[in-house]
C-alpha cells in the first residue's frame, strides 16, 4: 500500500465517493501537502478494491455509469494501523528552490524574477487558504482537523513570503550572480 492509497482510504472513510469525486475532493484538501497526479488518483481505487480495502459498485446517473468506491472493514482496519504508524520524514519539491540554488549559472534578474514569483506564489495560496478557512466545510464534524493541516499550510506560505522578501532585500544589493559583492 502507498500513502496515497491510505489516504484515499481516510477519504472513503468519510462517504463513498467516485473516481472523479476523489480526485476533487485530493485537489481541495490533500494536494497542499499531498500533490499526485490525477492518474494515479484514478488508479488507486481499483488497487484498493483488489486489496480488499474497498468496494466498487456501478450506477448510472442519467444514461452514465459510474463507479462508486466505499471502504470495507478490513480497510478501515488498515488506515487504522497506518494511522498509528510513524511518518516517513516530509519530502517537498520546489523547482523555484532549485533555480535559486543554481543562479550562479544564471543573471540576476533571473534570480530576482524567481523570488518575486515566489513571494507572488505563496502570497496567492495563503489568499486561496484564507478563503477556504471562511468558506463552507463539506465535512463540518472534522472542522478542527482540517483547520490543524490548513494551520500549517498557512503558516509555510507566510515562511515562504518572508523568505522572499528577506531573499530579494540581499539580492538587491548584488551587481552578479556570481560572486557579489
Amino acid at each position: 500500500m502507498t500513502t496515497t492509497g491510505y489516504a484515499l482510504l481516510g477519504l472513503l472513510a468519510l462517504r463513498p465517493w467516485t473516481t472523479y469525486e476523489l480526485a476533487q475532493q485530493v485537489r481541495r484538501s490533500l494536494s497542499w501537502f499531498w500533490p499526485r497526479t490525477e492518474r494515479k488518483l484514478y488508479d488507486e481505487p481499483k488497487r484498493l478494491v483488489a486489496a480488499g480495502y474497498a468496494t466498487a459498485r456501478e450506477e448510472f446517473t442519467g444514461k452514465r455509469k459510474r463507479t462508486v468506491y466505499e471502504i470495507t472493514d478490513s480497510g478501515r482496519m488498515a488506515l487504522r494501523d497506518w494511522l498509528a504508524l510513524p511518518s516517513a520524514p516530509p519530502a517537498m519539491e520546489n523547482e523555484a528552490m532549485v533555480r535559486v540554488f543554481f543562479a550562479d549559472g544564471g543573471d540576476v534578474e533571473s534570480l530576482r524574477a524567481t523570488l518575486a514569483a515566489m513571494a507572488d506564489g505563496a502570497r496567492a495560496r495563503l489568499a486561496e487558504l484564507e478563503a477556504m478557512e471562511g468558506g463552507e466545510y463539506p465535512f463540518p464534524e472534522r472542522r478542527h482537523i482540517s483547520r490543524l493541516a490548513m494551520r500549517l499550510q498557512q503558516q509555510q506560505e507566510q515562511t515562504m513570503i518572508d523568505w522572499a522578501t528577506w531573499a530579494s532585500a540581499e539580492v538587491a544589493r548584488w551587481d552578479a550572480t556570481a560572486g557579489p559583492r
